[in-house]
């Protein structure tokens, strides 16, 4: 168990826990939205940039990369400097990476993505933790809140993308450099929370972490969380190209299907959330999200134009299940804070890692192959793995700490 913390804590007022609020809501919002909003542009800094299709991939691989590299460091960091400074600091790199992106020229915008997925790592990791330190009688609440937060700016970024570069004239560059009003935004409401920033450090982590690497659940777990955001990440890299060369679809529409897929997953976030707290077992609802994205992609793939839209909403509702039962297992496999911490370190080390090989491999076997039809073929085999992993990842259990057999809850 985590060892109770002995800090000096600043009382907080009503006003305070309102400001607070309003911080978790606005750094949320920029943990997706600097990312997503490079899908729809993605073939044009590709021709503008005259960069390979793998190459461009790797503009939505590096956050991801970051993801992986840097989440296992984060807590040490948060330890040194506070909850509270820590997420400062991620919104202010991310607001230098976004107008870094943003400058022309290919060194500055790769440069750039690094600099925003090592800022989002930040948030990624902290943000959750701040939630359950702070709000430890309304965890489901504000997890619900930053939850959609982060999603619906996410959908909304993919939409504006479009219209941002060509109905005002901004760009590419522009169009992405937009996001950084957010992150600025982001940087001054936190301000006030600096002033708690010796309050309630990380725990150190326990040695029992790294038997968890020998336990097969913990690694179902790990998967499906690759697995799944495998998907969502090349989803989100590449979809719009892929209904304009398939389906004829129009550049704006295109983001707008993809930000469609982004909406879907707000509700069916907090549904399958609830569902799976309340089950004993998520293994029907781990099948039944893998069957929603084989369906979708098979439609987007060999489906009838005129249902395009249908398969995206099926896919979404898919892609958003899987995400909230990734989610959801970090918790619901482990038996106490501590070891969840641990889960969730190596699920988002060697997920996100697994994650970031997909939009440039998916982005490479186009380039080789032609066609989407190799790229649709990969992705069937990494939604049926990720429907198997999901099955035992969902079956009633906990991880162990050491080298005997998982065991049942």
């Amino acid at each position: 168990m985590i060892p109770e913390q002995k800090t000096a804590q600043l009382p907080r007022s009503r006003t305070a826990v309102c400001l607070l609020v309003i911080g978790v809501v606005m750094v949320a919002s920029n943990l997706r939205a600097p990312i997503t909003a490079v899908g729809p542009l993605l073939g044009e800094i590709r021709d503008s940039l005259g960069i390979s299709n793998p190459a461009a991939g790797v503009l939505t691989t590096l956050p991801v990369l970051a993801f992986s590299l840097l989440s296992p460091i984060v807590p040490r960091l948060a330890r040194k400097l506070g909850l509270e400074l820590a997420i400062w600091i991620g919104m202010v790199l991310l607001t230098l990476g976004i107008l870094l992106r943003s400058a022309q020229g290919a060194a500055s915008l790769f440069f750039g993505t690094l600099v925003i997925g090592l800022a989002i790592a930040l948030g990624n990791v902290l943000v959750p933790s701040l939630v359950k330190r702070d709000f430890s009688q309304q965890i489901g609440v504000m997890t619900g809140v930053y939850t959609v937060c982060m999603n619906l700016w996410g959908g909304v970024a993919s939409g504006l993308s479009v219209p941002l570069a060509h109905g005002l004239g901004l760009g590419w560059s522009g169009a992405l450099g937009f996001w950084a009003l957010f992150s600025l935004g982001a940087i001054f409401v936190w301000l006030p929370q600096l002033r708690y920033r010796q309050r309630s450090p990380l725990p150190a982590p326990g040695r029992a972490g790294r038997s968890l690497w020998r336990s097969r659940l913990a690694w179902q777990v790990t998967f499906y969380m690759g697995l799944q955001s495998t998907i969502f990440y090349v989803t989100i890299s590449w979809l719009p190209e892929i209904l304009q060369q398939l389906h004829g679809t129009s550049d704006s529409t295109a983001g707008w299907m993809l930000s469609l897929m982004q909406f879907i997953i707000l509700p069916i976030t907090f549904f399958i959330t609830v569902l799976a707290g309340r089950s004993k077992s998520q293994q029907g609802l781990a099948v039944s999200a893998g069957l929603c994205i084989l369906i979708g992609l098979v439609g987007v793939w060999l489906g009838s134009s005129s249902l395009v839209l249908w398969w995206v909403i099926v896919l979404g509702l898919g892609v958003g299940s899987a995400f909230s039962l990734g989610m959801m297992f970090f918790a619901l496999r482990a038996r106490d804070a501590q070891q969840a911490a641990e889960l969730s370190g190596m699920g988002q080390m060697v997920g996100y890692l697994l994650a970031a090989a997909g939009p440039p491999l998916v982005g490479w076997l186009h380039d080789v192959s032609g066609d989407w039809n190799i790229p649709f073929l990969a992705l069937i085999i990494v939604a049926a793995l990720t429907t198997a992993f999901g099955f035992g990842a969902g079956r009633r259990g906990y991880v162990t700490t050491g080298s005997e057999p998982d065991q049942a809850g």
